[in-house]
């Protein structure tokens, strides 16, 4: 596995220096980007918008608005359906009674985006492979209507009891969690209609709220990544359906997690890539056009930085 780096440059040295970032980092942003790296660095300096998802399992949208908007929060729709930036806050977002109920599941803007993709329906068997805390989970249970059966599936013993707690505060009454590793699953047996894989990553995508991430994930921890990624990619493709749909997802900028997992997909199995609705195009590093694809941008959406792709099973 290959991590793709260039020569610093004055410019590199210069950003990372001001910014606290590895250089490593900058110098491949710069490269992948051009001068939007800086405009990325800064968006993450300035921090990123709050939002949250409204669980109409339990409330509709404008009766949460009414009650919001009464306990001084005010709230504004965004582009994403079901997603809201919260624009002021009067205190805490997560403590109020709403909150606590489930009426609503605090996410990023770009979190809610693989969900919205997969578009599970309520007759289907869909699967989450790496589950927990639960919110894609959740709001894939609400887009369903609380039928059909979601397998989530969670590795390690330590998330499973906040993924447990917010699918019994959201009222999710369709999933069954399942404590084991994802690269494991087809071995069940199990065919499912959808796959949903919001894989582990560097997480090059979160640094404003994780600012150790700026020094803390170099070579080795993306070669880690990608090798885990390509396994996981796999098993969730063979535990489609013939015509099954996979959504894969990552809060990376590094196309060693994102574009080149994709690419090593498609060059195993009979697969085709499909339009995810939102964000901006994949980066063209790779033989294949992969602009079906989409990325999310700190400076251009508002988010997190993220990757979405959509695969159909061909087979």
């Amino acid at each position: 596995m290959k991590v793709l780096d260039f020569p610093s440059s004055k410019r590199s040295k210069e950003i990372a220096k001001r910014y606290g970032y590895d250089e490593f980092i900058i110098r491949r942003w710069l490269h992948f980007f051009g001068e939007d790296a800086l405009k990325i660095v800064e968006a993450f300096e300035r921090g990123i918008p709050k939002y949250l998802r409204v669980n109409t399992l339990k409330i509709s949208e404008s009766e949460l608005l009414r009650r919001m908007e009464k306990r001084g929060f005010r709230l504004e729709k965004t582009e994403v359906p079901f997603c809201y930036e919260v624009v002021e806050e009067k205190y805490s977002i997560g403590a109020t009674p709403e909150y606590l109920m489930g009426y609503y599941y605090l996410m990023d803007k770009s979190s809610c985006v693989p969900p919205l993709a997969l578009d599970p329906k309520p007759h289907e068997i869909v699967v989450d492979l790496s589950a927990s805390p639960g919110g894609k989970t959740t709001f894939m249970a609400m887009l369903m209507k609380n039928s059909g059966v979601i397998l989530a599936v969670e590795p390690q013993k330590e998330r499973l009891q906040p993924l447990i707690d917010n699918v019994n505060r959201m009222g999710a009454m369709n999933v069954a969690i399942l404590n084991m590793d994802g690269r494991d699953f087809p071995k069940l047996g199990i065919k499912a209609d959808k796959v949903l894989l919001d894989a582990p990553c560097s997480g090059e995508g979160i640094i404003f709220k994780d600012k150790s991430r700026k020094v803390g994930r170099g070579k080795e921890d993306i070669i880690f990544c990608s090798s885990l990624q390509r396994e996981l990619i796999l098993s969730a493709f063979d535990s489609l359906k013939p015509k099954g749909v996979l959504v894969y997802s990552t809060c990376s900028l590094a196309p060693e997690e994102n574009e080149f997992v994709i690419e090593y997909l498609l060059e195993r199995r009979n697969a085709e890539l499909l339009e995810v609705e939102y964000g901006e195009k994949a980066l063209n590093l790779t033989k294949m056009d992969l602009s079906k694809a989409k990325r999310f941008y700190p400076h251009i959406h508002r988010c997190a930085g993220f990757f979405v792709a959509k695969i159909m099973n061909c087979g």
